[in-house]
Formats: C-alpha cells, sequence, structure tokens
C-alpha cells in the first residue's frame, strides 16, 4: 500500500507541475545531424539561421543547441561544435556578451571552474542584472566548494528572473544545505515553469532532479515514477534511463537495472553508470560481464573523482586511486570532491586526516547517505565509535539501498 501510494503522490507532485576543446578550422557548428528528437530539430532550425544571418546571436543559438545536444549524445564533436559557434560569434564582436556567456558555460563543462567565475564576474561588472551570468557563477563557486557564495548568486538570479533555470538552481542548493522539503517546493516552481518552453527537455531535466531528491529519501517508488515522468517527456532520455536502472537496483529488480542502464550506456557511456550496471549484473550473478562493466568505469580518465571513489570502494590500486582523489579535489573542491578525498585516505590509512575532512563535511549537512555513511566509517575508525555510528544509522535511516555493495566490500577487505 506504502508503494501505491508513494507513486501517487509523485505522480501527482510532479504532473501537477506538468514538462568539447579548440575549435575546428571548419565550421563545425554546422555539421549535419540526423533524429527527429526534439533536440536535433531545434538543432537544424537554428544552423540554417545562422548559414543564412552570420550574426553573434544567430551562432550562439546554434552553440545553446549543440549543447542541449551533448546532454544526449556521446560525442567529443558536439562540445567542439559548440566552441565553434563561440569562435564565430567572437569573430563577429570580439567582446559580445551573449557569446562569452556561452563561453562561461563551455568553462564550466571542461570543469575549467575558476575560470568560468572569473568570465561570469567580469560580465557582471559591466551588466549586474545578467541573469545567465549570475548562474554560471552560481555553478562555478558550487563546484569550487565556496556554498555561500553559490547560494547568493543563485539568489540574485531568482530574483532578478525566476524561471525554470533559477528556480532549479536554487532547490539543489536548498538540497545541498539539508532544506529537503524546500528544495521539493523550488523545484515544483521549476517544472511548472517550464510548461511553456518548446523544447520539453529542461523540464525532464527538472524532473529527473527532482527525483532524486525522492530517491535520496528512500522513496524508491516515487523516484520511479518521477524518472518516468520525464521519460515520457523526452523518449531514450539518458538522465531518466540512468535514474530507473539506480532505483531498480535499489530494489533488488537486476533484470530491469541492467535492461534501464544497458540502454542509457548505448546512448551516452558514462563512468558512473557503468559501475551501476556493473553492480547490477554482480547482483545478478552474472561476473564476467560485471568485471567488463567495470572496466568501462576504468576507461573514463577524465574523470578522476569517479575512478577515485571507484578505487576506494573496490579497494583497488588505492595508492592511484589517492592521486586521483587529489587531483579531483584541487580541480573541483567541492562537497562530492572532498568526501571521495576523505574516503579515500581512510581506505588508504590516513585515518586521522579523512577524520577532519569528514567532520568539515557534516556541518554543511548535505542530505546525501553515502556522504553520512562514509563519514560515519571514517569517525569510528579515528575513536569517536558513538558518533560514527550515529551516523551510519542516520544513513541507513535515510536511504537503506543507496549502495548494496558498499558494506559487502568492506567486510570482504575487513
Amino acid at each position: 500500500m506504502r508503494t501505491v501510494i508513494s507513486i501517487l503522490l509523485c505522480c501527482a507532485w510532479l504532473t501537477g507541475c506538468v514538462r568539447q576543446e579548440k575549435a575546428s578550422q571548419s565550421l563545425q557548428c554546422l555539421d549535419v545531424v540526423t533524429g527527429q528528437d526534439v533536440a536535433t530539430k531545434v538543432l537544424g532550425r537554428v544552423q540554417t539561421r545562422a548559414r543564412d544571418q552570420k550574426t553573434v546571436a544567430a551562432w550562439v543559438n546554434v552553440g545553446e543547441a549543440w549543447m542541449r545536444l551533448a546532454r544526449v549524445q556521446s560525442s567529443p564533436r558536439v562540445v567542439a561544435a559548440a566552441q565553434d559557434c563561440v569562435q564565430r560569434a567572437l569573430e563577429v564582436q570580439a567582446d559580445a556578451p551573449l557569446a562569452l556567456r556561452l563561453r562561461g558555460l563551455l568553462l564550466l563543462d571542461a570543469h575549467r571552474f575558476r575560470e568560468a567565475s572569473e568570465l561570469a564576474r567580469s560580465l557582471l561588472s559591466r551588466q549586474p542584472d545578467d541573469v545567465q551570468s549570475w548562474g554560471t557563477l552560481s555553478d562555478a563557486e558550487l563546484e569550487l566548494g565556496n556554498l555561500t557564495a553559490a547560494v547568493d548568486a543563485a539568489q540574485q538570479m531568482l530574483d532578478r528572473k525566476p524561471s525554470l533555470m533559477s528556480y532549479g538552481r536554487a532547490a539543489h542548493l536548498r538540497w545541498m544545505t539539508g532544506d529537503r522539503e524546500g528544495s521539493k517546493s523550488l523545484y515544483r516552481a521549476a517544472i511548472r515553469a517550464g510548461e511553456t518552453m518548446p523544447d520539453p527537455e529542461p523540464r525532464a531535466w527538472m524532473m529527473t532532479q527532482a527525483a532524486w531528491v525522492f530517491w535520496h529519501e528512500g522513496d524508491y517508488s516515487g523516484a520511479k515514477a518521477g524518472f518516468q515522468l520525464a521519460a515520457s517527456l523526452v523518449p531514450d532520455y539518458v538522465p531518466a534511463l540512468q535514474g530507473l536502472g539506480r532505483t531498480a537496483l535499489a530494489t533488488a529488480d537486476y533484470n530491469e537495472a541492467i535492461a534501464q542502464l544497458e540502454h542509457a550506456q548505448a546512448k551516452l557511456s558514462q563512468p558512473e553508470a557503468a559501475w551501476w550496471l556493473g553492480d547490477a549484473y554482480a547482483a545478478a550473478g552474472r561476473a564476467q560481464e560485471a568485471q567488463r562493466a567495470y572496466a568501462q568505469v576504468e576507461q573514463h580518465r577524465s574523470d578522476p573523482r569517479t575512478l577515485a571513489l571507484f578505487s576506494a570502494t573496490q579497494g583497488r590500486d588505492l595508492r592511484r586511486g589517492l592521486v586521483l582523489a587529489k587531483r579531483a579535489f584541487e580541480e573541483r573542491p567541492d562537497v562530492y570532491s572532498k568526501d571521495v578525498l576523505a574516503y579515500t585516505m581512510f581506505r588508504a590509512g590516513q585515518v586521522a586526516e579523512a577524520a577532519a575532512l569528514a567532520r568539515e563535511l557534516i556541518a554543511v549537512g548535505t542530505p546525501d547517505a553515502r556522504i553520512l555513511y562514509h563519514a560515519g566509517l571514517i569517525l569510528k575508525a579515528s575513536g569517536a565509535a558513538a558518533e560514527g555510528g550515529e551516523l551510519m544509522s542516520r544513513a541507513l535511516a535515510l536511504n537503506p539501498r543507496f549502495d548494496l555493495r558498499l558494506t559487502q566490500v568492506l567486510r570482504e577487505a575487513s
């Protein structure tokens, strides 16, 4: 009965609201892509205008369309094409704010967060009401671990233009600081704000983010309902497929988890989803396929954070994992990189250093069971047995099946 009620509540909650490097010398931004999805059709229309007009706005529109496509297509040329658009726009006007704003988004995509923050601040010094630059600044500061600055920038954005993107940023930051109900309310506003948008993808993205809030609360049926609604808006939508796969994994529906994650990986290969797929194979007794999926995780060299966490959780090459964790933290010193560094240090025997980081993480209040559980393990090992045990219990009460393999791996390693 609880499952049925949970699904109905999440459906009502969401339905009530119911929606990569150097530029090429050739015009990569005008490359033809095939497909009938909305993102591809939008790209085709704006490319036609850019061929005719060759204005800053036309090139930027094409670049933004390429970036929307990047969410569902695994190809370096997608981001390269967007970068090419920026170059074309800046050739028309060297300091065009529209083009520089798009460059800021590309810097975020490339994990060049300090440069993105500096560029956003430069644009805001010229145009204090530049809503997109406030958003870029918020995103960059969050990744740099400056949570207060990220919240302030998101509020500036929201004050100037309540919209899907400003509500969505505020919702995520509310969740990061422990306000789960406030986060849900803002996600609801974001989804409603997207009702009139011609492209359903931004609304589907917000639905997936809201669904993850339910997942982090251990409400797997509610999360599943949210991911399904997102998938109904955008067929074969990779973020929704990944969410459905991880939800199925948490509920021990391993065949469903495998089906959804295989589908997602075939469309857009990502290391964390490959890891979940490996866990699903392992739980289903398909050991060889699990090892192949885990090997895919290792192939994603551009994601040191996930590689470090994978190494620490699986107990594989902890020395290399520590190097990767430190590199990830240097590049992206946010809450999640700090968690990965702390946990990797703990697994490598650097308990005192890990405990100091764990206490910093607890103070933030992010309601993520993995962070709480890691902090509990670390503090327990550092001598604070009662405090560590309480954190581990809190983690399992919040999201009891957040990682079915973690305790098993730790038990095998002990």
